[in-house]
């Protein structure tokens, strides 16, 4: 198991209580579902949530930036998730569920 692998395993089982969840690789790293509903990416040993205006005033908050695969490409509705919230499952699973339901 790889350094990408083992870090899916850890969020997955973080958000083990996110009903519907499910994952898939993609792009060279890994996406997350809630249902049909995309709404996270797990790349290079960072998870990123799919933000609104609202919400990604806390990652901003938080010294968090958007997910940028490379330098040419930003996507700025997936920003990263503070190493706090990663590390308290709780909290996690109450930033995904937000993530889950933004449009």
């Amino acid at each position: 198991m790889g350094e990408d692998d083992s870090f899916t395993a850890y969020v997955l089982d973080q958000l083990r209580d996110l009903p519907l969840l499910t994952s898939r690789r993609m792009f060279g790293g890994t996406g997350l579902y809630r249902g049909g509903t995309f709404f996270g990416i797990l790349y290079r040993g960072r998870l990123y949530l799919k933000t609104d205006e609202a919400a990604r005033e806390a990652y901003v908050a938080r010294g968090m930036g958007p997910f940028q695969p490379n330098p040419r490409q930003t996507l700025k509705s997936y920003y990263e998730v503070p190493p706090d919230v990663l590390d308290d499952p709780r909290e996690l699973l109450s930033w995904a569920d937000r993530a889950s339901r933004t449009p």
